[in-house]
């Protein structure tokens, strides 16, 4: 089992900035993948970016790309989300995930979300 732990998120003014963290803890040695995803009401979870735990390849939306930067201590297992240049449209709630994968199988370990409203 693996738990994820949240904290940063609030309210910002379009052009602000903001930093998401999160923690992991528990068994994480078959996780592959942490990172962020966001959903916004009436709409589907996707994802914002991710990084690799071994290796520290990283994924971003396109949507995202060139104001969000995501990174990662693997000796703190924990991973952040620093967020420039908000704009509205980012506002959502924003998930911390870890993706577990052997030979045969994937698990998606998710947070408890927490808030971001970026308005004026």
């Amino acid at each position: 089992q693996v738990q994820l732990a949240e904290s940063g998120g609030g309210l910002v003014q379009p052009g602000g900035s903001l930093r998401l963290s999160c923690a992991a803890s528990g068994n994480l040695v078959s996780i592959k993948f942490m990172g962020w995803y966001r959903q916004a009401p009436g709409k589907q979870r996707d994802l914002v970016a991710r990084v690799a735990t071994r290796g520290g390849h990283t994924n971003y939306a396109d949507a995202v790309k060139g104001r969000f930067t995501i990174s990662r201590d693997n000796a703190k297992n924990t991973v952040d989300l620093h967020m420039n240049n908000l704009r509205p449209e980012d506002t959502a709630v924003y998930y911390c995930n870890a993706l577990e994968s052997g030979s045969y199988y994937s698990w998606d370990y998710w947070g408890q979300g927490t808030q971001v409203t970026v308005s004026s």
